[in-house]
């Protein structure tokens, strides 16, 4: 079983970015508005859909997947394929398998060992 680690550059959001005063000065904030970013409201929060593509031509050890959202199937047949490709990239991801330091039990017990089964 594989696992991801993703990093989604947010500010590639619809009008996120915003410098905000504050008692100590200027404050740089990230808000995101929920109907211009096709947000979804759950029952439990608002969610922001994802999902991954697959680098055709991946090199060892970088990014595997390209991060797209994923919009409601109204709206993507509604967009037309120029607004589709213009979608953002939100971010990439790497499929990595961690590393076991353990050697496998054929190599852990060699043929000369005395054991007594």
């Amino acid at each position: 079983m594989s696992n991801f680690s993703t990093k989604l550059n947010l500010a590639s959001l619809k009008h996120t970015r915003k410098l905000l005063k504050g008692q100590s000065g200027e404050i740089d904030c990230l808000i995101i508005p929920i109907d211009a970013n096709n947000l979804y409201r759950g029952e439990k929060g608002l969610y922001l859909d994802l999902y991954h593509i697959q680098l055709k031509n991946p090199i060892e050890g970088q990014n595997t997947h390209l991060v797209k959202q994923n919009l409601p199937k109204e709206l993507y047949e509604q967009m037309s394929e120029a607004e589709r490709m213009a979608m953002p990239i939100l971010g990439n991801s790497t499929v990595w398998v961690p590393q076991s330091n353990e050697a496998p039990l054929a190599e852990a017990i060699g043929e000369d060992d005395d054991l007594p089964f």
